[in-house]
């Protein structure tokens, strides 16, 4: 049964091959966490996805701060 014997190594070689494919082209969760993140705070840093979610965080941490422009017109 040379022919079953080979198809069975053919068959692990090549999930070998595709698990290595997969693991190396992969997606980089942090990246995309990091490229959502587009509105940093002038006081702390910190950075927010969204103008509502920075606003919110600008009113509760910095209370007595002026607000940034950019949040002068967004609706919490």
């Amino acid at each position: 049964m040379t022919r079953g014997h080979q198809k069975f190594q053919s068959q692990q070689k090549n999930a070998k091959k595709q698990a290595d494919i997969k693991k190396s082209k992969g997606h980089d969760q942090k990246a995309a966490a990091k490229a959502a993140l587009v509105y940093t705070c002038t006081v702390c840093r910190t950075q927010m996805p969204d103008p509502k979610t920075f606003k919110q965080h600008f009113e509760s941490r910095h209370p007595k701060s002026p607000m940034p422009l950019e949040l002068v017109d967004v609706e919490a």
